[in-house]
């Protein structure tokens, strides 16, 4: 009888819960005996899924009562061309030359965006045509002489919410947490060598009073560290206020659900991609016009998205995301907020008469980090390195920064070749033609 089974025999028996295994076995014999359990249990064959090639013990932050891994196929699109120092002097109508992916030394930040270079760019998804259909747009956007992306703002939030006995006790709490963010910053970033408060915003309900804080967390996505500071600062608004903490968070933040606030105010990085593309490149490419992708966007991802009432607006940005969120390690949940995705396309005049094509996505909330949670496991490193971002960027954050650049980047790639496709009528041959 080897380890696994003893282990599985005590489980079975109620000897040992399925949490404990770790403290009698090292990692890997835990998660056999558990897989071992559920064989028996439900009659299932659990090979596949113990078929994974790093030690499970490098997972142990990332999951509990480990069984295996779930195999997601994973490909590759690009390279990814991002004008970080500036945009290009405007659309050209023929290809530009093939390059291949930059070092972290050459995806190091300028005085413009932090990603410059070309980049491939991992995804993993089980979305058959997604990366063909990036690719296309990737094509396209560097005949057009590449894309430029740029941060426009960082804030990874926690928003706790107090009780207090009534308005003119939350108009105290509000008054003294507007005059005290220095001491509320002290307290927050003794807890993180890494971590800055950026800034408290205060919000009133009746008898609640909601406090969203806001963190440049660097090169890390941010949310436990953002967790930590605030409990802290949460004691001093306690001690000194007549606020009273119900729960650390609420969901104000808003993590992991659609909300407005994050769409207006952002939430982890703002980021905004964006090209000019000649018409000549989008008839030869695409098979369509400017004018036709144009109007596709605005009665699609305008005009229906508002219709519909949705938040993001937009054709498939959350596609690109979550394959390269999964990819490259990032909290998977957060897709929901990554879709929170504006996307315009406009016709704009050349002086000699002809029309060029205006395309951008603007991401409000994609929460992105290169350190730290699953990041750290191997086939997610490996992801990174790929892009050369993979730890923590010199200066501090400039490797989240560039990840997000260069996602955002994808996500416009995305989203011209699905709107070209849609204005075109080829989508459907497309998905056939692919076998999807």
């Amino acid at each position: 009888m080897t380890a696994a089974d003893d282990l599985a025999d005590r489980v079975r028996e109620g000897d040992l819960r399925i949490h404990e295994l770790e403290n009698h076995a090292d990692h890997d014999t835990a998660a056999e005996a558990r897989r071992l359990v559920l064989e028996d249990a439900t009659e299932t064959d659990l090979e596949a899924i113990g078929d994974y090639t790093f030690p499970a013990e490098a997972a142990e932050p990332n999951v509990e009562n480990m069984i295996g891994a779930a195999q997601i196929p994973m490909g590759v699109v690009g390279p990814v061309p991002v004008n970080g120092d500036e945009s290009s002097d405007g659309a050209t109508d023929g290809d530009s030359s093939d390059g291949e992916a930059t070092d972290a030394d050459e995806s190091a930040p300028n005085e413009g965006g932090a990603a410059e270079g070309e980049y491939y760019l991992p995804m993993a998804t089980t979305e058959g045509a997604l990366l063909a259909s990036v690719n296309r747009g990737l094509g396209i956007i560097r005949s057009a002489g590449g894309a430029t992306a740029r941060v426009t703002k960082n804030g990874m939030t926690r928003a706790p919410v107090f009780r207090v006995g009534g308005v003119a006790e939350a108009a105290r709490t509000v008054e003294w947490v507007n005059e005290n963010t220095e001491a509320l910053r002290k307290a927050a970033e003794s807890t993180t060598s890494h971590g800055e408060l950026v800034g408290v915003e205060p919000y009133v309900v009746a008898d609640s009073v909601f406090l969203r804080f806001a963190y440049d967390t660097k090169d890390a996505m941010g949310m436990n560290m953002a967790t930590i500071a605030t409990g802290e600062a949460c004691e001093i608004v306690e001690a000194e206020t007549p606020a009273s903490l119900v729960a650390l968070s609420g969901n104000m933040c808003s993590d992991k659900k659609p909300a407005a606030i994050n769409a207006i105010e952002g939430r982890g990085r703002s980021v905004t991609a964006d090209v000019v593309i000649s018409g000549k490149l989008v008839e030869d490419r695409l098979h369509t016009t400017p004018e036709a992708i144009a109007e596709a966007n605005t009665r699609k991802n305008l005009t229906g998205s508002a219709k519909a009432g949705a938040l993001g607006f937009n054709a498939h940005a959350a596609n690109v995301v979550a394959a390269a969120f999964l990819a490259t390690g990032q909290d998977e949940a957060q897709v929901v907020e990554a879709a929170n995705t504006i996307t315009t396309m406009d016709t704009r005049e050349r002086e000699d008469g002809t029309t060029d094509l205006y395309a951008s996505v603007s991401l409000a909330s994609l929460e992105v980090g290169t350190v730290g949670g699953g990041t750290k496991l191997p086939t997610q490193t490996e992801a990174l390195e790929v892009l050369g971002l993979a730890g923590g960027g010199d200066p501090a954050g400039s490797n989240a920064d560039a990840l997000a650049e260069v996602i955002a980047v994808g996500a416009l790639a995305g989203e011209l070749s699905l709107l070209g496709a849609l204005s075109s009528r080829h989508l459907a041959s497309a998905h056939e033609d692919l076998g999807r």
